[in-house]
């Protein structure tokens, strides 16, 4: 960084509605006061964005041509970074979008700070085309941010560069008493490695043959329909990224739809559902929505949905339209929308099937419907989720794949043949595994300290086990039946029913007609907690 220069930063936040509130002012106020402050203040210009959605990136960064582009605000590690919609509600944006955007600006932008939780991934995205970038490895907290982004900013306020600046900023969080000082990541485009293999990404994605493969072959084909189907935390969303970044180098639109962005009002009635889907695809595609200039009651809301799809979204553009919509099993605690979604979503999937001009315009349509398993113990048994189209079931990993995740957190040789006493605890759950890496890099937790506490409250995974009691405990067929499995020494026969819901939740693999934990770490913790 050339310190003669005047260098433009742009703050960006947002925290939409229910969302955690951090304290976004503070830290943009803190910034501005640090370089007011500091010796080269006129060489910095600096302006602001709040409460921002998608849209107002491109139009922010337009306007005012910043070189360092900071964002404060909540992350997901496999959904994105969370902006806001036209209605303040959250909008997530992922890695793929974020760095085709700063490609566009690779000229210009010099260093993109994302300080939100679990921002890493994006910016392992962005970092392809912007020299420095800074992203969050896992959760931090609001205090921590703050005293990174300080840190930050007195450093670049001192003339230092991005990579000294860095370092400050880490070392104001552990000045500051807090020990989350080696969350923050500095990715240098010189110093990433050239993509991998299709076995692990720039993002640690690991490949479940022939799963992807299916999903690369089926998305070309006129009016494909792709089931993605597994437990919570199985990698589903991961899947449907890179299914969707492989649509977009074919020349593709996508649109994804998340249905926990559903507020509970939208999911009123089958006309509000689907009007709000209409809007956020339109979104999605940058086309102004027409609903209400089109809409005409008519016809019948599956109708009016058709129409809008077939008028104003397909026919637009010869460019095939990959829909996505992931969360999916929100629907089927709503039987009556469920129901008449999943009888448009088929009719969709039929229109494409003839030889006339409206199939023509529907072989465009390629959908992708994301759910988990975990919501079958809860349905009726007559229930059948959405079933047409191609399904892909995602396994858990293999020992060759979970030696290639471990090798991309570079945590092989630390492991060693710890590595297999890991995969005796937990499998090959990609959740599992992840939070497992995760601690060990960043020095939270050790190895011993992660084996003697996995299967207790003080153990990193005790989030994710308390869940799967709360199911259980909701269940008492359930609860009953592997309270059998995780205290016999061999497997056990079940109900037909239940083996299948317990399999659902992924607390049991089959052996045949028989069920067995799914791993060490859940026989261990559920035999002292089932009563």
């Amino acid at each position: 960084m050339s310190i003669s220069q005047i260098r433009n930063i742009l703050l960006l936040s947002a925290n939409p509605k229910k969302t955690s509130q951090l304290r976004l002012a503070e830290e943009m106020r803190e910034i501005k006061e640090g370089l007011r402050l500091s010796e080269n203040r006129d060489l910095f210009s600096i302006s602001a964005a709040e409460a921002i959605r998608p849209r107002d990136i491109r139009r922010a960064i337009l306007t005012y041509q910043p070189h360092i582009i900071h964002f404060s605000g909540h992350g997901s590690q496999e959904e994105g970074l969370i902006f806001e919609d036209e209605t303040g509600a959250v909008k997530f944006v992922d890695g793929s979008a974020l760095a085709g955007l700063f490609e566009l600006f690779a000229n210009q932008v010099e260093c993109v700070v994302l300080n939100a939780c679990h921002s890493k991934y994006q910016a392992a995205e962005i970092a392809r085309h912007i020299n420095y970038v800074v992203g969050m490895s896992q959760e931090i907290q609001d205090k921590a941010a703050i005293e990174f982004a300080v840190g930050f900013y007195d450093g670049l306020g001192a003339g230092k560069g991005y990579d000294f600046a860095y370092k400050l900023g880490c070392n104001a969080i552990l000045t500051a008493g807090i020990k989350q000082h080696l969350i923050p990541e500095l990715i240098q485009s010189q110093n990433l490695k050239s993509p991998l293999s299709s076995t692990v990404s720039q993002n640690i994605y690991i490949e479940r043959p022939p799963s992807e493969a299916k999903c690369y072959q089926e998305i070309l084909q006129p009016g494909a329909l792709i089931r993605i189907k597994a437990p919570q935390k199985m990698g589903k969303t991961w899947l449907l990224e890179n299914l969707l970044s492989y649509a977009r180098e074919q020349g593709y639109q996508t649109a994804k739809l998340d249905l926990q962005q559903a507020e509970n009002s939208i999911l009123d009635n089958l006309k509000s559902f689907l009007q709000w889907l209409c809007v956020d695809v339109s979104d999605s595609l940058d086309i102004e929505p027409q609903v209400n200039e089109t809409w005409q009651d008519i016809y019948g809301v599956n109708k009016n949905c058709t129409r809008y799809f077939q008028k104003h979204l397909l026919s637009v553009s010869e460019s095939p339209l990959v829909f996505a919509i992931d969360n999916f099993e929100r629907l089927f605690q709503y039987p009556d929308i469920f129901s008449q979604f999943c009888l448009l979503l088929r009719g969709w999937y039929e229109n494409a099937k003839g030889g006339d001009r409206v199939a023509n315009i529907w072989k465009k349509l390629r959908l992708v419907v994301v759910h988990s398993t975990e919501v079958y113990p809860s349905l009726d048994s007559n229930h059948s989720p959405f079933n047409v189209g191609i399904p892909i079931e995602l396994p858990e990993f293999n020992q060759q794949q979970i030696k290639a995740f471990a090798t991309g957190y570079e945590l092989d040789k630390q492991l060693g043949q710890n590595l297999i006493k890991l995969m005796e605890l937990i499998g090959g759950h990609p959740y599992l595994l992840q939070q497992a890496f995760v601690n060990l890099k960043s020095q939270q937790i050790n190895l011993e300290q992660l084996f003697t506490l996995a299967p207790t409250e003080e153990g990193i995974f005790s989030d994710y086990l308390r869940q799967l009691l709360w199911h259980l405990q909701h269940n008492p067929s359930l609860e009953v039946g592997y309270k059998k499995v995780v205290r016999a020494n061999a497997p056990v026969r079940l109900d037909a029913e239940v083996a299948f819901k317990l399999h659902s939740l992924g607390l049991v693999k089959l052996s045949g007609n028989d069920c067995l934990p799914s791993c060490d770490l859940y026989r261990q913790y559920f035999s002292e907690r089932l009563g």
